[in-house]
């Protein structure tokens, strides 16, 4: 758990019975490299850690990831969809985008589909079915990477249960919501004392989504989803040596109807959950798979190794709307919908083909909807020996590990154009496959890192190294070599070593309160082919202190990154401008923050008979760039000395306060985010490069039918604000509006 009284809405969350949810705890410790661990605590860390377990992802039984981070300070989001099903998250001032600056893993393997070659994570596990949420920010990140910028997210699957176990629960409601989360498994022991279990698990979620395309009123803006999740597990004594193995097989299938193709601003204002009729082909298909064989071994005089083989899949086509040719002439009179959006009335007869009102009729080939076709694959083993041991008068837990890695993506794009006819997309010529975007991005890497818990009276000392090469190559067959015969074959191809130092101080004064610091390199590669392209280089600091008693806690950390050179790279989410693939030196930049946590259980506080527990989460972010420059990635343009880096708001807040009279409960959750500026500057923000700050609060109510079954009421966006949450990749995006759902769960 948290260790934090917000999990203290155990008994607030449709989850399992508290046996059985032991029985997984027990059993998780095997399952996963991690720092935490699920029922572990994240105060042992010294640095900045945070655990939702799976009673703090039940409290409202979001799939949104995105809703779920608002609970941890320092962690930045930007909405996207409103379902969390492509998050932009961030930490302590980094990039957002596509969550490319962070370490993204699941049971401690990396899951961007390729983590090194093209880290941008189009896709991303759901959270519905996950079991924990680790968050590491401090020095201790070193342990993970590459990216060690601002931190790292584990995301922790279902363990396989000790006894046999399981649950079934089923959520309707509003905007056609339906979503079904049910697994089972244990373990069984043979007279010879081997045991054999596993957990088959299924997550199917579907939406009609909560926008509505000019002149298709019925048609779905929403989504469909199926995950499902296999594990077999052995275990045996042989000798000395205790050993573990563990076969994962994940597969998820999403079709979502959604678009990169958001609103003007008096649009937005009228109608903030429209969708031009130009949208209306728009469609996301996408398919992951993942396949991993993890093996532990415990021996008698203590060491731990631990070993795990992964090969993951990832294939999407994402179908949109990428330009418009008004006269259907070629792409030279083109304009991005980007630049569409920026400047409706300066492109006029663009604009008539995007909104398709009713006798309208285009050229034909006005409308360039693109394939934005890639096939992403990555595999890897990664070694890890952990031991303790007692020299000159301190204690040690040492741990050395070892990854080897290859990633690639696969970048297979073309155009099919149509004519606008009274609201209705015509096709009016299709492309070759391959003739719009035609090249191969790869990346070998292999990684070392050595770590130290030094303990020593009051003193924890964790100093650790990490160490990475990365080959990086870009394989551009050209647009006029769709069959990729080599004829217009370039190469380009680069390397980069590095060097991760950090280091961790923490002081007990007693069991109460305790300080720690720590130090360490951010570092991320840079792109494959980039042969003039230097490394992400920041240089991170943290200083914090922590004070508990047994009903209440609180934390105050204060940050410092300072980049060498913060990089931006161009992606279609960034709203285009430039080469997709393409990377930007933004110098130096300075990032400081605080960020401030409390807990506490307010029925004992008060003398009541039942829990009351209250969490506030509170961040303060400052991101400045250090220099001038100019630059063609649209989110920064022309940059002044003391501009703040674009989307990362100032202030951000949480705040949760609960109930749980034994047979019912429920949660009242509320955040607060500032604006913020679409582009770098400072002082006042521009109307039309702002996000206006918004306030969403999410409400949980729960009943136990009886002790394996629970009835469930949830309100996402209880006063149905109205907001925004970006002008980019093209156009106003709203936030999601109201929804009421109803759960019930059955576990067994």
């Amino acid at each position: 758990m948290r260790h934090t009284l917000l999990s203290a809405t155990a008994l607030v969350a449709i989850s399992m019975p508290a046996w059985a949810q032991e029985a997984a705890v027990a059993a998780s410790h095997a399952d996963v490299i991690t720092i935490i661990g699920l029922g572990g605590d994240p105060n042992s860390v010294p640095g900045s850690a945070d655990l939702l377990d799976a009673d703090d992802l039940a409290v409202h039984d979001y799939p949104d990831i995105t809703r779920l981070l608002r609970t941890v300070a320092g962690v930045n989001i930007q909405e996207e969809d409103g379902y969390g099903l492509r998050p932009n998250i961030g930490m302590r001032g980094t990039g957002l985008d596509r969550s490319e600056k962070i370490t993204l893993m699941e049971d401690g393997v990396l899951i961007s589909p390729a983590p090194y070659a093209a880290p941008a994570a189009y896709y991303f596990p759901h959270a519905g079915r996950m079991a924990g949420v680790e968050v590491i920010k401090g020095a201790a990140g070193v342990r993970y990477g590459p990216r060690t910028q601002g931190g790292s997210l584990n995301l922790l699957s279902t363990p396989v249960p000790e006894v046999f176990s399981g649950q079934l629960g089923l959520w309707a409601g509003d905007e056609g919501i339906l979503r079904g989360h049910g697994f089972a498994g244990g373990m069984t022991e043979s007279a010879d004392g081997v045991r054999i279990g596993g957990l088959v698990e299924a997550y199917l979620d579907s939406a009609d989504g909560f926008k509505t395309i000019d002149g298709f009123e019925n048609a779905s803006t929403g989504y469909e989803i199926e995950d499902y999740v296999g594990k077999l597990r052995f275990e045996f004594d042989a000798g000395s040596i205790a050993h573990m193995f563990e076969l994962k097989g994940q597969y998820s299938d999403e079709l979502s109807n959604e678009t990169y193709l958001g609103l003007t601003g008096a649009d937005f204002a009228a109608d903030p959950f429209r969708r031009y009729a130009g949208s209306q082909m728009d469609e996301m298909d996408a398919q992951h798979s993942e396949i991993s064989l993890r093996y532990r071994g415990e021996l008698q005089n203590g060491l731990v190794f631990s070993a795990v083989a992964y090969s993951t899949e990832f294939s999407r086509d994402w179908f949109k709307l990428d330009s418009i040719d008004p006269d259907g002439a070629g792409a030279a009179g083109s304009v991005s919908i980007a630049s569409l959006l920026e400047d409706p009335a300066a492109n006029a007869d663009a604009f008539d083909a995007v909104l398709g009102a009713s006798g309208f009729v285009s050229a034909d080939d006005a409308l360039r909807v693109k394939h934005n076709n890639r096939d992403y694959a990555a595999q890897g083993v990664q070694f890890e020996l952990a031991g303790d041991m007692t020299l000159a008068r301190a204690d040690h837990s040492w741990r050395v590990g070892i990854r080897a890695h290859r990633d690639e993506m696969d970048r297979y794009q073309w155009v099919e154009r149509f004519r606008m006819d009274d609201g209705q997309m015509v096709q009016t010529s299709v492309d070759v496959p391959g003739s719009d975007s035609n090249r191969i991005e790869s990346a070998d890497a292999l990684a070392f890192f050595v770590q130290d818990e030094i303990s020593f009276g009051n003193w924890l000392l964790t100093p650790g190294l990490r160490y990475e090469r990365v080959e990086l190559q870009r394989e551009d067959y050209g647009k006029l070599d769709p069959d990729r015969t080599g004829a217009n074959l370039t190469r380009r191809a680069n390397t980069v070593e590095a060097f991760i130092p950090g280091l961790g101080l923490r002081y007990d004064f007693d069991t109460n309160l305790s300080v720690f610091a720590g130090v360490h390199r951010g570092f991320a590669p840079p792109a494959p082919g980039s042969t003039t392209q230097e490394p992400e280089d920041a240089t991170n600091w943290e200083f914090g202190v922590r004070y508990g008693r047994e009903t209440w806690q609180v934390e105050a950390v204060g940050f410092f990154n300072a980049y060498e050179n913060l990089i931006g790279s161009c992606t279609n989410s960034t709203g285009g401008g430039c080469t997709v693939g393409d990377q930007f030196d933004g110098g130096e930049v300075d990032v400081r923050g605080l960020e401030l946590t409390g807990d506490a259980d307010l029925g004992p506080l008060l003398g009541l008979s039942v829990s009351v527990p209250v969490r506030a989460a509170y961040t303060w972010t400052e991101a400045e760039f250090q220099t001038g420059f100019s630059s063609d990635y649209e989110p920064w343009g022309v940059v002044l000395a003391g501009d703040l880096v674009p989307y990362i708001p100032e202030q951000q807040f949480f705040a949760a306060i609960g109930i749980d009279a034994g047979r019912f409960g429920g949660e009242l959750a509320v955040s607060w985010v500032d604006e913020v500026r679409t582009t770098a500057g400072q002082g006042a923000i521009a109307a039309d490069e702002r996000i206006e700050a918004h306030t969403v609060a999410d409400l949980s109510a729960w009943y136990a039918v009886s002790e394996q079954v629970r009835a469930r009421l949830s309100v996402r966006n209880l006063t149905d604000e109205v907001y925004a949450v970006a002008r980019q990749p093209a156009g106003l995006r709203p936030g999601a509006p109201r929804a009421v759902l109803l759960g019930l769960s059955v576990n067994f």
